[in-house]
Formats: C-alpha cells, structure tokens, sequence
C-alpha cells in the first residue's frame, strides 16, 4: 500500500472513531443526559443510559486491550460487560465513565494514527483479527449503542 493510501487510510478510520457524519456524536449525547434519566428505563426497553454507557465503555476498553496486549483477559461474557446497576453510584461514577470511554477511545485512536502500527497484520493471541478490524468494530459497536441511547432517550420524552 502506498503511504498517501495508508494515511487516508488512517484518517477515514480515526474520522469513523470520532463519529459523525451519517451517526451522532458521543459527545452531543452521553454527557448531556440529565442526572435524573441516567438510571432510567423506558418501559419494555432493557436498559438505562448508565447500562449502555457502561456496556460502551467495556466494550471498548476490552476491544482496545485486546489490540495492544495479547496477555488481557476479557471480563466474562455477557455479564462482565454491563454494569450491575440500573443507575450510576453518583454523578462522580457518570463522570468517570465518560472519561474512561474518552480516554480509550483516544488510545485506540493513537494506535492506528501511529505509523508503525500494522493495521494488517494479525493480532497476536488471537484467530485472524488486525488492527483495521477492531478499530471498525469499535466505530461499529459505539455507533449502534449511541443510537440505542438516542431511542432511550426518545421513549423517555427527552430526545428534541
């Protein structure tokens, strides 16, 4: 691949990490949820914004440990990717979510802006995965989730 395509290469997946374009953005919809709907499911919808935020978050994190450490030992599926509670502990819990999921984000970001980082090659520890894949599972994952807290938020009347 000639390094003109590797970069544009580069930057179409960093632009899909950021969300945008054709999904909404993290930040235009996580952090402005009122502290009063943060544990709030609507009726016969299964999760609260904390549960899928929190689910986001894990998610992430794990694809990243995962992409950068062949030793990570992934939390046990399903339950060790949502939260316990319907609700965050406090507003410091809420915080801290949106920081970590922020900070992943930028790691995974890091790793495939860095040129020596192989976006073909296969993952060590794993069965075929390479850093082009997991960085578009991560756009992947995070676009479907933030939709799912658009909906949330529509079913619980404060999506304009």
């Amino acid at each position: 691949m000639k390094d003109t395509e590797n970069a544009s290469l580069r930057q179409h997946l960093i632009d899909l990490l950021q969300g945008g374009g054709a999904h909404a953005k993290f930040d235009d919809v996580v952090p402005k949820i009122p502290a009063n709907l943060r544990g709030s499911k609507p009726p016969n919808f299964p999760h609260s914004p904390w549960m899928i935020l929190e689910h986001m978050r894990i998610a992430q994190w794990d694809i990243l440990e995962f992409s950068r450490n062949s030793k990570r030992i992934s939390p046990k599926w399903p339950e060790g990717y949502w939260p316990d509670s319907e609700a965050p502990a406090s507003a410091t819990a809420w915080n801290q979510s949106i920081k970590q999921f922020h900070a992943d984000l930028e790691a995974m970001q890091e790793l495939v802006r860095n040129s020596k980082t192989d976006l073909f090659a296969k993952i060590p520890g794993g069965d075929g995965q390479t850093i082009l894949r997991e960085a578009l599972l991560v756009a992947d994952h995070n676009a479907y989730h933030l939709a799912q807290v658009v909906d949330v938020l529509r079913l619980l009347g404060a999506w304009e």
